[in-house]
């Protein structure tokens, strides 16, 4: 009788202890929109200009990472010249926020060609360029971003994420930036996330 009374005790001292480490779970504030989901990691890249961007060395201040390339026709263009606008529309706030676009065609993407891409939207806007397949590759399996080769009669075209990563000043990630969202609704993301930090 004595050892059931003990394994009672025990079975509802466990789904006491079980019930208030899944409350503390289901409470603690994750950053916005990670829902636990490891996105982003390292990366040393070269700039247009021919410096290397150092993920290490940018932390300290909320970025932005797209995925591109120069001679998409319609997704790009679009979601730099939003992007633009949406950092425009927040200055002064926005003033030191940096935006990476990460070319998925390092092999026609130069680093002068695209400098000049670049050059057209906002200077906020810094294109990067994978040393090679390897290193693109790497970059883009740490931010879950998906690029493949499509093969048109002229040559080939890329496809690719859409998306805007958002990452934190820890370089964490924090949401995304969708050419579906309105401008108000890009515009608050991005506020919030230079206000955090």
């Amino acid at each position: 009788m004595l050892a059931l009374k003990v394994i009672r005790y025990v079975t509802w001292a466990a789904i006491g202890i079980l019930s208030a480490a899944l409350l503390y779970l289901l409470m603690t504030p994750r950053p916005e929109g990670s829902a636990g989901i490891a996105i982003g990691g390292p990366f040393r890249l070269a700039a247009g200009d021919g410096a290397i961007v150092d993920s290490e060395k940018i932390k300290g201040k909320p970025f932005a990472l797209f995925f591109g390339f120069t001679q998409c026709p319609d997704v790009c263009p679009t979601s730099m010249l939003e992007i633009t606008n949406d950092l425009k529309a927040l200055d002064p706030l926005a003033k030191d926020f940096k935006v990476y676009f990460v070319t998925v065609d390092p092999e026609r993407d130069t680093r002068d060609l695209l400098k000049d891409y670049t050059g057209s939207f906002d200077a906020r806007i810094v294109g990067l360029v994978p040393k090679d397949l390897e290193e693109l590759e790497k970059v883009a399996k740490s931010y879950r971003a998906i690029y493949r080769k499509v093969p048109t009669p002229s040559g080939y075209t890329m496809d690719h994420t859409a998306s805007i990563f958002l990452m934190d000043s820890k370089g964490q990630f924090f949401g995304t930036l969708d050419s579906k969202e309105s401008p108000q609704v890009r515009q608050a993301k991005l506020k919030r996330l230079i206000e955090r930090g």
